[in-house]
C-alpha cells in the first residue's frame, strides 16, 4: 500500500513541476550569434601564436630521461630474471634432481 501511495505523489509531484514551466514560442530557434560574438570579439587582438622553444626543449630533455629510465628499468628486470634462474638452478642442484 505504501508503494502505491508513494508513486502516486512522485507522480503528482512532477505533473506540479512540468506545469510551473513556462514555454512562450517553443519553435523560436536559439540565436548562435549571442554566444559566438562575444568569442570572435574577444579573438580579435589575438596575434599569431608563437612557438615556445624552451617548452620544446624540456620535452625533449625529458623525453631522453624517460628513455634512460626505461632502459635501466629493463636491465633490473633482466637481471632480476637472472638471479631467478640461478637461485632455481642452486636449489634444483641441491635437492638432486
Amino acid at each position: 500500500m505504501k508503494k502505491i501511495v508513494y508513486s502516486a505523489f512522485a507522480s503528482a509531484a512532477a505533473l506540479a513541476l512540468a506545469a510551473c514551466g513556462s514555454s512562450d514560442d517553443a519553435s523560436e530557434d536559439a540565436l548562435a550569434d549571442d554566444v559566438e560574438m562575444p568569442a570572435d570579439e574577444a579573438m580579435t587582438s589575438v596575434e599569431e601564436p608563437v612557438v615556445d622553444t624552451a617548452a620544446t626543449q624540456d620535452a625533449a630533455a625529458e623525453d631522453t630521461a624517460a628513455a634512460s629510465n626505461a632502459e635501466a628499468a629493463g636491465q633490473a628486470a633482466a637481471d632480476a630474471a637472472a638471479d631467478v634462474e640461478a637461485a632455481a638452478a642452486a636449489a634444483a642442484a641441491a635437492t638432486g634432481e
